[in-house]
């Protein structure tokens, strides 16, 4: 069966999916944006878990449990370090470590943030195009994934996102 690939405008912490990604620092702090988002919504738990894994290095991947949100864990993926911003190659390495741990993990249904493009200061169409690109690499080795949802903010975010995915970015 072939994995469906969407793009949602959505809250990533309401999806139903066994993990959903975080654009994470290096020290897996989770003040603003999408980490903050989590860690409200995920509850003490998130935090706890992220304060005994961290650091971690950019371009890789740890997961925690979601605690409080309908998914099963947060994949967190270093794309920045604290304060500073991204590049290409780590959105790529972030994307692909997500990826990766998502099959680790056994999981079934992804949900992807458009990492980044918040206080990391990359371009939304950049990263849409290096994250769907990817993904399709990814699905084409022979993934277990099913299901992949971009949970993005926003007419803009959106719009990159579904070009990207249907291959006209």
């Amino acid at each position: 069966m072939a994995a469906t690939v969407e793009v949602l405008d959505t809250d990533i912490t309401t999806l139903a999916v066994d993990a959903i990604a975080n654009a994470a620092n290096t020290q897996l702090l989770h003040g603003g944006g999408v980490a903050g988002a989590i860690s409200r919504a995920g509850g003490p738990a998130v935090d706890a878990e992220s304060r005994r894994k961290a650091p971690i290095e950019l371009g890789e991947a740890v997961e925690t449990t979601a605690g409080e949100m309908p998914s099963r864990w947060v994949i967190h993926a270093a794309t920045m370090v604290l304060g500073g911003t991204t590049s290409a190659d780590i959105v790529r390495r972030a994307t692909a470590a997500t990826l990766w741990k998502a099959e680790e993990l056994d999981a079934r249904s992804l949900a992807l943030v458009a990492f980044g493009t918040g206080v990391g200061g990359f371009p939304v169409e950049q990263a849409a195009a290096i994250e769907a690109d990817e993904v399709r690499r990814h699905l084409a080795s022979g993934s277990r994934l099913e299901r992949i949802v971009f949970a993005v903010r926003g007419e803009a975010a959106r719009d990159a996102f579904a070009r990207a995915v249907e291959g006209a970015s």
